[in-house]
């Protein structure tokens, strides 16, 4: 077995074994404002309930290991004392994963990853409404774990309304798990579903990500796509070029030899085949031609 003393070991690696090992963790998608009102979402998997009588939650925005900087979670909690805990199922897990993508500040997550705001009854942060769960939180205290790359820093927070969709609860009132279809966050690129398992979603941290706002009408507003789909086509920093487009069509027209006089319909149900194997390059081709 190999055997490690942690002030050893450089951080990065560190926060690497711990998140591979200590794993599948939940996942919270935190939604908040700033002092000037603008909203901001991001995902964090150091996360757990901690008590029912009062009910906490705590999350923990940790400083980034490559540079030592802040989230604007982290500096909206403090400015506002506020947030909505949105949990992820897997219809959703895609653009959660987009919302975490480090966008400048001032820009909408929940825009770029194609989800949509609901206000809330007792908090200003809105709400995440593809959350089959959201919970409206006050801040209670801000507890800074150090001051260097890493360091987490634990953000207590008290429900004070709970909102759970209709489609999860059982006859009786309680949450069935199996229709709420959790996902959790492991080490590297991996997730948890409870239903099947493992399964990976590339890093948007990698890259900057075109979001969802930036994708054609049609494909924004398809009827064929789900938001999982969209958070897939999202997650590309770049389109293909027209001459890649056109070579591609050529290629798939001796197996699709009504390709390039098909509907958006049937180019967006064959774009969806291509991303259900993770082929988002061949699918962007096929909806830009």
């Amino acid at each position: 077995m190999a055997s490690f003393n942690p002030e050893d070991l450089n951080t990065s690696v560190l926060h690497s074994y711990l998140l591979s090992a200590v794993s599948p963790r939940p996942i919270a998608l935190a939604s908040t404002i700033d002092a000037n009102g603008q909203p901001n979402l991001s995902p964090f998997s150091f996360f757990n309930v901690f008590s029912a009588n009062p009910p906490i939650l705590i999350f923990s925005p940790a400083r980034r290991v490559r540079d030592n900087t802040t989230k604007h979670t982290l500096h909206n909690v403090k400015a506002t004392k506020e947030v909505v805990i949105n949990v992820v199922n897997y219809d959703m897990v895609h653009q959660a994963s987009l919302s975490s993508t480090e966008y400048p500040e001032g820009v909408n997550e929940f825009e770029k990853a194609g989800l949509s705001m609901q206000p809330s009854d007792k908090v200003k942060p809105f709400r995440v409404a593809e959350s089959p769960v959201q919970l409206e939180c006050k801040v209670n205290q801000i507890i800074e774990l150090g001051t260097e790359g890493g360091a987490g820093n634990l953000v207590i927070c008290e429900v004070v309304k709970l909102h759970i969709s209709e489609e999860v609860l059982n006859e009786n009132q309680t949450i069935n798990q199996e229709a709420l279809d959790l996902v959790a966050r492991a080490g590297g690129s991996y997730y948890s579903r409870a239903k099947n398992g493992f399964f990976e979603i590339p890093k948007p941290l990698a890259l900057m990500g075109i979001g969802v706002d930036a994708l054609p009408e049609n494909v924004k507003n398809s009827m064929i796509l789900t938001g999982n789909d969209l958070g897939m086509l999202g997650n590309v920093d770049t389109l293909p070029n027209t001459a890649d487009v056109n070579k591609f069509i050529n290629d798939i027209s001796e197996r699709y030899p009504d390709i390039k006089s098909a509907s958006h319909r049937e180019k967006h149900k064959l774009a969806q085949n291509y991303l259900s194997y993770g082929d988002v390059k061949s699918a962007w081709k096929l909806l830009l031609s």
